[in-house]
């Protein structure tokens, strides 16, 4: 396998980083892109090999900001709660996650560019945020052929804000908590964002997964979310006794189908 450093323009010209594995020998190969978590980095390349070897090219993205290498937005008028879920919060043109949510189309696109890369069988998947950015992604990208979403955040913020009881939604409760009159604005702005209202965009064949004692991403948020995806081939995978985590058994079940859904070419 070969692994390389990328660095991709996002919106505004800035220069998002991530990692690009791809099979040392001829393609084309299927492609897929991993969003990371919150507040963590995109996948490094040691993460990236399983796939890698089974003849996929995979490219991970680092968020704004976050963990990894990427550039936080443009400086912006007024405070924010800790973290990044209220960054911009009141302006939808200058919201962190319109930032986020076109950065994410950009690694899809970034990835096809590769004549490696089979267009036509590319996937996404990521968890927790990176769940939520593969559903937002998968509805404003028409390359996205597979999406796995595992418990994913940034569903249905006003429940999720009543809701959740952990982090990172109760940075929203916090915010308005400091700032009651602009709870309506706010909500307006997050409503632009919120994979709950991109669902109808995603038609392409979508597994989500969903954990029932989840204080991070509230269940409900998730089952609304799945109800309104455009998808006819889609499943919902009901883990009863998880929390907000993704075990073994759902990593491999994950590569399984990422495996079986772009079907990598023997002779590749």
């Amino acid at each position: 396998m070969e692994a390389s450093r990328l660095w991709f323009t996002g919106l505004g010209g800035a220069r998002i980083s991530g990692w690009y594995v791809r099979p040392d020998r001829r393609g084309p190969f299927p492609g897929v892109v991993h969003y990371h978590g919150y507040t963590e980095r995109g996948a490094r390349p040691l993460e990236m090999y399983t796939l890698a070897a089974q003849g996929i090219a995979v490219l991970s993205m680092d968020c704004r900001g976050q963990d990894g290498d990427s550039p936080d937005i443009p400086p912006l008028d007024g405070g924010h709660q800790a973290g990044w879920l209220t960054r911009g919060l009141t302006d939808p043109h200058h919201y962190y996650y319109r930032y986020v949510f076109t950065d994410a189309v950009r690694a899809i696109d970034a990835l096809v560019s590769r004549e490696e890369v089979d267009q036509g069988r590319i996937g996404v998947t990521g968890a927790s945020q990176g769940g939520g950015l593969a559903l937002a992604a998968a509805g404003l990208s028409d390359r996205v052929s597979f999406v796995w979403a595992d418990v994913p955040f940034l569903c249905d913020y006003r429940r999720a804000v009543e809701l959740a009881p952990e982090p990172p939604y109760t940075e929203v409760a916090a915010f308005l908590r400091r700032h009651p009159n602009l709870q309506e604005l706010a909500f307006q702005t997050l409503a632009y964002f919120d994979c709950a209202n991109h669902a109808h965009r995603v038609a392409c064949p979508a597994t989500v997964t969903v954990g029932l004692l989840d204080p991070v991403c509230p269940p409900s948020t998730i089952f609304g979310t799945f109800g309104r995806l455009a998808a006819v081939d889609k499943e919902l995978v009901v883990l009863p006794y998880h929390r907000h985590e993704i075990t073994y058994e759902i990593q491999e079940r994950r590569f399984t189908a990422l495996l079986d859904r772009l079907r990598p070419s023997v002779s590749s």
